[in-house]
């Protein structure tokens, strides 16, 4: 490693938490894998009780369904929420972990992780429902073109100096893409030039070696006041997507920024939502209701549902009682989260748009279900 980015990496370190130093060191002996993949996700907990891995299990279904759609506040859309707390009903399977590392007094310090494994079509089928953007698999892997100067004078970050960029590189994978950097050899670091003025062409053109041709492009240097200022750009086939800055105390928030920047560009272009149906008022048949009990059992069931504003009945006949559903999803979202404890299921597809009597504030229907 260049002296100059050796003491940038040591700096960078330097400024950040005693907390955030101690999470980084060594897994003991024998630890399980940790996370792989979007479906796969790691968070903190307190102990194996299962009030505390029913929180983590929602955290870690939240942390899927970001990197699966790239939408940093997808927790805080519609319905997401009340699906968190039903995390256990996508999980494939769970582990825990336990790492090690050094508190800022020296002594070891210990965290426990719960690593979560969830159903991909499962977890599909839940962001179709809840009209989730979703980021197509494979990704890619953008070149990461980022210059630093601690006072020193600018030096590029390239393969040789992985650790001096990890802020920016663990960000990517938690945003659900990875990122690679150039071999850095002596004809690229004389690229540093072009990277400082953000001449974006002229580094797409260095990067023609490298697939995809997709670049992220960065300089990182302190501020007038003493902390970090970090000046982005994300490049897709010589086309600038997004430009962005950062001003931060601490170096590591300046260089994750960056990750951030190309993977909302990213996913403004690549993302797009699976159908889900027409959100609207939708009238719906259901059979079997034979009783009180069946319909305080179907009632409850959808008030449950987290696609649903409102309920009214319209008519009842025999066993039969008609509804119309305000929901925030069409019908195929609603029926792909009635869940298997649901007391009712459907039992014909949706029919062509109804016509003569149907009324005119019902797009569509009826649905027809049963009770179970």
């Amino acid at each position: 490693m260049r002296p100059i980015l050796a003491f940038v990496f040591t700096a960078i370190l330097a400024l950040g938490s005693a907390p955030l130093l101690a999470q980084s060191g060594m897994r003991t002996e024998g630890d399980v894998a940790g996370a792989q993949g979007v479906y796969e996700a790691e968070v903190p907990v307190n102990s194996q009780a299962d009030s505390d891995r029913a929180g983590a299990l929602a955290r870690a279904l939240g942390q899927v369904l970001a990197k699966m759609s790239g939408d940093r506040q997808v927790t805080s859309r519609p319905g997401v929420g009340q699906m968190l707390r039903e995390a256990d009903q996508y999980v494939r399977s769970y582990d825990y972990r336990q790492d090690r590392g050094t508190s800022a007094s020296g002594a070891p310090s210990y965290r426990m992780m719960l690593v979560a494994r969830f159903d991909g079509d499962k977890v599909e089928g839940l962001a179709s429902a809840l009209g989730l953007p979703v980021w197509a698999q494979p990704r890619p892997k953008p070149v990461l073109w980022l210059a630093i100067d601690d006072g020193s004078g600018p030096r590029l970050v390239g393969l040789q100096q992985t650790n001096a960029a990890r802020p920016v590189l663990d960000k990517a994978i938690e945003r659900g893409y990875r990122l690679g950097l150039p071999a850095g050899g002596a004809a690229e670091q004389a690229l540093v030039g072009a990277i400082w003025r953000m001449d974006t062409a002229a580094v797409a053109r260095a990067s023609a070696r490298y697939a995809p041709p997709m670049q992220l492009i960065g300089k990182l240097h302190r501020g007038t006041g003493g902390g970090w200022v970090a000046v982005w750009a994300f490049v897709d086939n010589g086309r600038v997507l997004n430009r962005w800055s950062a001003n931060e105390n601490d170096a590591r928030r300046a260089m994750a920024a960056g990750a951030d920047g190309a993977a909302d560009a990213l996913v403004r272009r690549y993302a797009k939502a699976l159908p889900s149906g027409t959100p609207g008022v939708h009238r719906v048949i259901v059979h079997g209701v034979n009783s009180a009990d069946d319909w305080l059992r179907v009632s409850a069931s959808l008030q449950a549902h987290p696609m649903l504003k409102s309920l009214r009945p319209v008519r009842a006949s025999g066993d039969r009682i008609e509804l119309d559903l305000d929901l925030s999803t069409g019908l195929a979202g609603f029926n792909r989260l009635l869940g298997s404890d649901a007391a009712l299921a459907p039992v014909a597809a949706l029919p062509a748009p109804a016509q003569g009597d149907a009324p005119a504030q019902v797009p569509s229907g009826p649905a027809e279900y049963r009770v179970k």
